[in-house]
């Protein structure tokens, strides 16, 4: 025979029943975070190789940096150029950044090369499109220093110039023949090399590019993950693969 079981019985057992979970939810290891890298566009093929298990976001180096200062969840950047790093250093924000690769600048044709472009000197006939990062992110930095250095500094105003935000935009829009000839990464024209052409620049007008990283400095943040991402790039099987992309490689220390 089946005993009725009072309502105020059933409303205690439901309590202890939300009570026990309760205190199990709280014993339970917390969802493990995926550790967040905030990485320069050009890092897009080589830093996934490295370390699969990140969540990236690859952008211009100033966009991230920006984001970085607005709060974004970021554990890692990594920059093309020692400015953004070393500007979040000073404010608190990141670790002493670290130099982990360097890269050149080309310059980019598509293919086929209707400009019948060969060489930047070139762009001096004016009348090209050229497709260039804008000044605030590094590729567009290294390159209007190169092009000072080369005495092409006139050609960004006889020619017609579009801003790009980062260097990928740069090599989709001459891979698509939107523009004649632009300036990237050596490392981006390689990986891409099967639509356009690559044009050599010379070695002793070339600015010293450098990639360095470091692990953010925020309320949350991962920072033991973070030096082991940063240690993970920086050792050999790391270089290793960044020497694959194309990338060169600081000294060891």
């Amino acid at each position: 025979m089946l005993r009725r079981v009072p309502a105020k019985a059933k409303t205690r057992h439901a309590g202890a029943v939300l009570v026990l979970a309760a205190v199990l939810g709280l014993c339970a290891p917390a969802a493990a975070h995926a550790l967040t890298v905030y990485a320069a566009a050009s890092l897009r093929g080589a830093f996934p190789r490295i370390d699969r298990s990140p969540t990236y976001n690859f952008a211009g180096s100033n966009q991230l940096q920006l984001q970085i200062e607005r709060g974004a969840p970021a554990d890692v950047f990594a920059a093309a150029s020692a400015a953004e790093g070393r500007a979040l250093f000073r404010a608190g924000r990141c670790s002493r950044p670290v130099t982990f690769a360097t890269n050149v600048l080309v310059m980019i044709t598509p293919r086929p090369n209707r400009a019948r472009l060969r060489s930047a000197y070139d762009l001096r006939r004016g009348r090209h499109r050229i497709a260039v990062g804008s000044a605030r992110v590094p590729v567009g930095a290294y390159t209007r220093r190169l092009l000072r250095r080369m005495g092409l500094a006139s050609i960004l105003r006889t020619n017609t110039v579009s801003q790009e935000p980062n260097v990928n935009s740069v090599v989709s829009k001459v891979a698509l023949g939107s523009a004649d000839a632009g300036f990237a990464y050596a490392t981006d024209g390689r990986a891409a090399r099967s639509r356009l052409g690559l044009v050599r620049l010379p070695a002793r007008f070339q600015p010293p590019v450098r990639y360095l990283m470091c692990a953010v400095q925020r309320a949350g943040a991962d920072s033991r993950g973070a030096q082991r991402f940063i240690a993970r790039v920086r050792s050999e099987r790391g270089r290793r693969i960044l020497r694959s992309f194309g990338f060169g490689l600081p000294p060891r220390g």
